[in-house]
This record gives structure tokens, sequence and C-alpha cells, in this order.
């Protein structure tokens, strides 16, 4: 079963050869670390790495000092009676415990002291007997990508998809330290658009006194961190990658500047004190010559001048057509207020489709020019918001292929056709069928088949794009549970719309 564990905020904290091999020295990094992470109120998880050296290297080579990382590997090892009071230490310190398994016999340690989360080393990211073996733990499991072309990586990820594991990818480069020029960090921007439902992290090696690269990695869309932490003393020295507890503060610190210098992912309403600022450079609208009440205001009856006065309709607001809402002589502001008058239904169309099109252009869906557009609204225009949806025909031949759009909360009334059998995928957004009384919950990718005669009916949320693949649709092959719109003639419930590129 899939771990619902989440890796957006997580700061990991990797050991490495940082404890020399020394308990002691490992216990001590582990409390000043806690300490910087319980002061920065974040989510720490302190890493391992775990290799056991009996199998993991040669028995020829085990000795020998002339190959890079044997020396190493074998002088700072530490025994697994170590590595549980490390464990236990991390735990006391306020932080998930987390370990890099180099070996599949490391995975059975990872099981034992009951670590919560695997990482995978880059070098590892193509060691398939190992990924198996981590696969099998269903643990989380962070995964670097340092050296792996696109290929590799799209492999590793169906192979975590397939085996239903909790997974976060993060960007690296394998450079120790990296200079600023080889960080790649539009590789996490690149990541993140191919793998949009997985979170993108950043594990970074570089000048630990440079905190440019973790706010441009969060900028681009980095959610989760890693870097190499230790102490200096007497007796051990940090590599030049490594952070001391102070450049550890200092990275997280430069972490929350970038979160709050980038805001919220959605567009929000400006502040009322950028309003007022961007208000006092607009212009407003004014009468032209006198305008009686209930009269529709034409273009050659107002002006446009600064200054926009408080109730005033802004020029940005101005809709020609709008009705008078009192008599107005030459040189009055006309009043705010006429914007609540109902809109020309061309405007409206418009409006509807503009929004379709931002929709459309979010989830990266061209249409091409020969398609045919409707807006469905079964209660009128002035009600779309609330019913309906936008129908794109691409094809309609002895098979048919739609696009159907809904806005944010819209919903479609329940119907069914006598003709045509359809069916739905989901391509972006939220989507809920309801089909003959059973409710479904479709996910992006998920198809629900609707036979003839089958009553149905759906809505969403937040928006949806989804295809339609039927057989031939007929028009007037709809048939409503609503009384009243099974009365309507077909034109009373459909806008077409002639021209796709002139609206949008």
């Amino acid at each position: 079963m899939k771990q619902d564990f989440a890796f957006e905020g997580l700061f990991t904290y990797d050991l490495a050869n940082n404890h020399q091999g020394d308990l002691e020295h490992g216990l001590g990094i582990i409390r000043e670390i806690g300490r910087v992470n319980a002061a920065a109120g974040v989510r720490g998880a302190f890493k391992f790495q775990f290799r056991q050296l009996e199998t993991f290297i040669h028995p020829d080579f085990k000795s020998r000092d002339d190959i890079k990382h044997i020396p190493r590997f074998m002088g700072t090892a530490l025994t697994l009676d170590d590595y549980r009071k490390l464990t236990a230490a991390v735990r006391e310190n306020g932080m998930i415990t987390m370990a890099t398994p180099f070996d599949e016999e490391s995975v059975d340690i990872i099981r034992e002291l009951n670590i919560e989360i695997i990482k995978i080393a880059s070098c590892s990211a193509s060691d398939w007997p190992l990924l198996e073996k981590v696969a099998a733990a269903r643990r989380p499991v962070v995964a670097s990508t340092a050296g792996l072309n696109m290929e590799k990586i799209d492999r590793l990820v169906s192979f975590f998809e397939f085996n239903n594991v909790n997974f976060a990818l993060m960007h690296c480069v394998a450079l120790y330290p990296t200079p600023l020029e080889k960080l790649e960090l539009n590789q996490v921007r690149l990541l993140r658009e191919r793998f949009p439902e997985i979170p993108i992290g950043f594990s970074t090696h570089e000048d630990p006194d440079n905190f440019i690269p973790i706010r441009l990695a969060y900028a681009l869309g980095a959610r989760l961190f890693e870097r190499h932490v230790g102490i200096s003393n007497e007796k051990y020295q940090l590599n030049a990658y490594s952070s001391t507890p102070e450049q550890t503060a200092g990275w997280i610190a430069a972490w929350k500047e970038a979160v709050a210098a980038c805001g919220g992912e959605n567009r929000a309403p400006a502040s009322p004190s950028e309003l007022a600022s961007l208000r006092s450079l607009m212009r407003g609208v004014y009468a032209g010559k006198g305008i009686g009440k209930g009269e529709k205001i034409g273009r050659d009856q107002v002006f446009f001048a600064m200054p926009l006065q408080e109730g005033q309709l802004t020029s940005g607001e101005w809709v020609d057509g709008l009705v008078a809402d009192r008599d107005y002589e030459e040189n009055q502001p006309i009043g705010e207020i006429v914007a609540n008058s109902p809109l020309p239904e061309k405007e409206i169309i418009y409006r509807i489709m503009l929004q379709v099109k931002g929709m459309l252009n979010q989830a990266r869906i061209a249409i091409g020019r020969e398609s045919a557009i409707e807006i469905s609204h079964h209660y009128g225009l002035e009600r779309f918001r609330e019913f309906g949806a936008v129908i794109i025909t691409c094809i309609n031949r002895q098979y048919c292929k739609k696009l159907v759009i809904q806005l944010p909360r819209q919903k479609h009334p329940y119907h069914y056709h006598a003709k045509k059998e359809e069916t739905f995928q989901l391509l972006y957004g939220d989507l809920e069928v309801e089909l003959e009384g059973r409710r479904i919950r479709v996910e992006p990718g998920d198809t629900v088949l609707v036979e003839p005669g089958q009553w149905h009916k759906f809505h969403t949320l937040d928006g949806a794009i989804f295809e339609e693949v039927s057989t031939t649709h007929f028009n007037n092959d709809s048939f409503y549970e609503d009384e009243r719109l099974a009365r309507l003639p077909r034109e009373a419930r459909k806008t077409e719309v002639p021209n796709w590129s002139a609206l949008v």
C-alpha cells in the first residue's frame, strides 16, 4: 500500500562521513543540528549512509588504499549498536530518521532500526536489485537524479509508480563542491513540468556560505532540500561542501526569505494598499454630454480622464452599452454602480472564452482553429457560471472527439443520450461524474464509460478539462431530467462561438 508522507518543506541533514567513524562526534552533530532545526521550526530529517562492508566491497580489495572511497569507508565504519544510538538521538532531538542504503542488506538494517525514510543516492538510481528491495520495504523514498539522463529518470519514476511507492525526486549535481555555474537549477523546473504530481527537491553541494542557490531552487519549484552537515573542531575539519550549524541556520533562513518573497502559488487578490496605489494612476469615465437615467451609454457619450474619483467607474471597467443609473450632466463622473448593469451577450461570451483559453493554456492543451466551439448554458448565459460547459468538437464522423471544459464550481445537469455511447477521460483538474445514481470521483487519466440510455451528470470544484470520445454525435440526442430543459429547443441552451481566434 502506498504510504501517505508529505515531502513538502522537508529538510534533510546528511551526516555521511562527517562522523569520521566517531560515535560521540556523530552524536554531537545530531544535537547541534537538532537545535538549529528546532529553532527554525521546520521538519528535519537526519540521514545516515549504510554499507554492509563485509559484502559491499570485494574481499580482494578491502585493504587496498589506492582505490577511491574504499579506505574512507573502511576507516569510518560504525556498528549496528552505534547506529541504534544515533537513530535514538535523532528522534530525541525532534527529527525524522532517514538512511541511504547502498546494498540490499542495508535495507534490512533500515527496517530493523525502523528508519522512516529511504534515500536513493544518484549512483544507485539505476541499481535495480537494490531498488526492488527498497520498493518492497514500503517506506517513503527520496531519490537523487545526478548524472541521469531523462530516459533513466522516466524509468525510475515508472518503476516507483508501478510499485506504488510514495516518493520524491531530487535535482542534484555530483560535483563536490559544486561550482555555481554547474548547479543547473533549471532542471528543477524541468522535473516539475515533466512530473507535475511528484514532489521535486534540491540536493545541494555548493559552497555552504552561498545561499543564492536555495532561494533560486525554491523559486523554480523545489519543495524539499538536502545538504551535508557537520562540526569542525581541533580533531576534525569539515569538507568544502558541508555546513556548520551556523551555516545550516543561514541556509534555512534563506529558504524562508524565498518563501516569503515568492508568495502563494496561485494568484491571490491584490492588497488594498496596492489597489489604492494603482487607482491613483487610473482614468475614470466621465460624461461627455448629458445622459438620462436608464439610457444605454455609448462610447461617443463618454470620455476617460484623471483623476479617478471615489465611487467612479474606471476606464478598464467600461463596456459599451452599460445602462445609466441616474441622470448625468456633462463632465460628471459616471458611477461605478453602472458596472452592475446586465452585460451585453457578446461581452459575456468574450469573458467566458477568455477563462476557457486561460485554462487550456495552463493545461498546455492546444486547440485547432478548425474546431467547432459551443457554449452550453442550460439556464441561460447569465447562469453559465453555475450550470454549463464549453464544448469543443474536434472530430465528428463515425467516431467523435470533443473537449469539454468546465469552469470552477460548474455543474452539468442530469441527461442521457439515446444514440451515442461516450467515454470521458479527465485530462486536467477535478471531476465527479454521477452515473445512474452512482458517484464516480475521476482522477486525471481515469476514464468513465457512458452507454446509451444511461442517466449522467457531472460537476467540478476547481475546474476540469476532459476528453469525450464517442460514437457519432447527433444534435437533439440529449434528453434532460429537468422538464424545463427538455422543453427548450437546442438553440436556446447552446451558443456557437464562430471565431475562436477573434475571441481569445
